[in-house]
C-alpha cells in the first residue's frame, strides 16, 4: 500500500445563491488551483472524482473541462452532504491501492435559497425511515434536515441536562474564528444573547444562527503516492495518516442522536484511531461537520473529544478553539464559511492541509502537526480522515 499525499489544494470563496459563477466555472478554478499550487502537469493527473448533488450525470465532466481535458476516467460522486469527503475517500483509495500515482478530487455546488427539499417527489424517498422515527417520537414537522438535527439537539438536551445556550456558544465561537478567514461568508462577531434572540426555526430553542446557510462554491485536492511527491519535488505535501467511512446500521433507528450520524461517526473514529496507531489526544486541529451547532455538540463525543455528556464543560472551558485542548473548526465552519454540499469536504481538506503548513495565517492554529476532519451526509454516511504534516 502506498502512502497518501495531498500535494495541492484550493478553493473559492463560498457566496449566497444567486450571487455565484456557474458551476463549470468555480469549479475549473479551484481545480486549476490545486494543480498549480501541486507544479504539476494535468496530464500527470490519471483520475478525478467529481463530487455535487444538485445536477444532472456527468456535471463532473463538464466542471472538469475548462480545467483540463485528458481523456481520463471521471467519477461522479453524490453522497449527500459527504459527497466532497467521498471524493476524497475515492482518490486516496486509488493511490494507495497502486492503481493510479496521482488522482484529483473536487467538488461544486450551486444551491437554491431556504431550506433543503427533496428534488425527487415522483419516487420512494431515502429518508422515509428517518421521518418515521421522528413522527414515532413526536417531533413537530418541518424541513427534513431542520427536523433532524432539531430532533437531536433537543434529545441531547433532555439526556444530558444542557440548555440551549450550548448550541448559541458554539455558534459564538465558531464566528470568533470566521472573523479571521477571508474565504468566510460570515465574519461578523455574535454574542450568546443574539443567537438565543435570533428567529426561531424549530421547536423553542433552535434560532436562524445554530443553523449553516445554503451556499455555492467549489473546492479541490490532489492526492499523489509517495513515490510521486519526491519524483516532482513536492516537498509541503501532508499525508492522510488514516481515513475510514462509515454508514448506517440498525442502531440509527434507536434515537435522534444516531439519527444525524452520531453512531456512524464514533465507529469511524474509532476505526481512524485504530489505523493511525493514535487517539485524539494527539490532533491539534479539527475541521467538523456543523450543519447546525447541534451536531457540532453531538460529534465532539463521537470524536472523543470529550466524554459522553461532557460537551457543556468542553464548551465552557474553551476546549473547542484555541488555548484549549483543540481547535475545532478555525476556518468557521460550514456555519460561516458556508455549505455548497459537494464543496464541503473538499473545503474542509483546504483548511487543515493550510493548517498543517502553517500558512493559515491569523487563524493559524499554534504547532498543528495533526488534523482531523468529520464530514457527514445523511442518508447516510460519514468520512474522517486524519492528517499529519509530512
Amino acid at each position: 500500500m502506498s502512502k497518501a499525499i495531498v500535494a495541492g489544494v484550493d478553493m473559492v470563496k463560498f457566496v449566497k445563491p444567486g450571487t455565484q459563477e456557474p458551476y463549470r466555472v468555480m469549479a475549473s478554478k479551484a481545480i486549476q488551483g490545486a494543480v498549480k499550487e501541486a507544479g504539476i502537469n494535468p496530464k500527470e493527473i490519471q483520475q478525478a472524482y467529481g463530487s455535487y448533488i444538485y445536477g444532472d450525470s456527468t456535471c463532473g465532466q463538464h466542471a472538469l473541462y475548462d480545467a483540463f481535458q485528458t481523456g481520463i476516467p471521471v467519477v461522479n460522486v453524490n453522497n449527500n452532504c459527504s459527497s466532497g469527503s467521498t471524493a476524497i475517500f475515492l482518490a486516496r483509495q486509488a493511490v494507495e491501492s497502486g492503481a493510479v500515482e496521482c488522482a484529483l478530487a473536487f467538488g461544486f455546488e450551486e444551491m437554491q435559497p431556504g431550506a433543503l427539499g427533496s428534488h425527487w417527489d415522483d419516487r420512494e424517498s431515502p429518508f422515509e425511515n428517518f421521518l418515521k422515527v421522528l413522527d414515532e417520537k413526536g417531533y413537530p414537522d418541518g424541513p427534513l434536515a431542520l427536523r433532524c438535527f432539531g430532533a437531536a439537539g433537543h434529545y441531547y438536551m433532555e439526556q444530558y441536562g444542557a440548555s440551549a445556550d450550548l448550541f448559541a456558544k458554539v455558534s459564538v465561537k465558531t464566528r470568533s474564528h470566521a472573523v479571521h478567514n477571508p474565504l468566510s461568508l460570515f465574519s461578523n462577531p455574535l454574542t450568546v444573547e443574539e443567537v438565543m434572540n435570533d428567529k426561531m426555526v424549530y421547536m423553542d430553542y433552535l434560532t436562524r444562527t445554530m443553523c449553516c446557510p445554503p451556499t455555492c462554491g467549489a473546492g479541490a485536492a490532489i492526492i499523489c503516492s509517495e513515490a510521486f511527491a519526491k519524483k516532482h519535488g513536492i516537498s509541503d505535501g501532508v499525508e492522510i495518516v488514516a481515513q475510514a467511512m462509515a454508514t448506517d446500521t440498525p442502531e440509527t433507528w434507536v434515537n435522534p442522536m444516531n439519527l444525524i450520524g452520531a453512531d456512524m461517526t464514533r465507529r469511524a473514529a474509532q476505526s481512524v484511531y485504530e489505523q493511525a496507531g493514535f487517539g485524539p489526544e494527539e490532533v491539534q486541529v479539527v475541521e467538523l461537520h456543523d450543519c447546525f451547532t447541534t451536531n457540532e455538540v453531538v460529534t465532539y463525543e463521537g470524536l472523543a473529544l470529550c466524554p459522553e455528556g461532557g460537551a457543556t464543560e468542553f464548551v465552557d472551558n474553551g476546549d473547542n478553539t484555541y488555548g484549549g485542548k483543540f481547535v475545532v473548526n478555525p476556518s468557521g465552519g460550514l456555519m460561516s464559511k458556508g455549505h455548497p454540499i459537494g464543496a464541503t469536504g473538499l473545503a474542509q481538506c483546504y483548511e487543515l492541509v493550510n493548517q498543517l503548513r502553517g500558512n493559515s495565517g491569523k487563524r493559524q492554529v499554534e504547532g498543528a502537526r495533526v488534523a482531523l476532519q468529520h464530514n457527514l451526509g445523511l442518508g447516510g454516511a460519514v468520512v474522517i480522515t486524519m492528517y499529519r504534516k509530512s
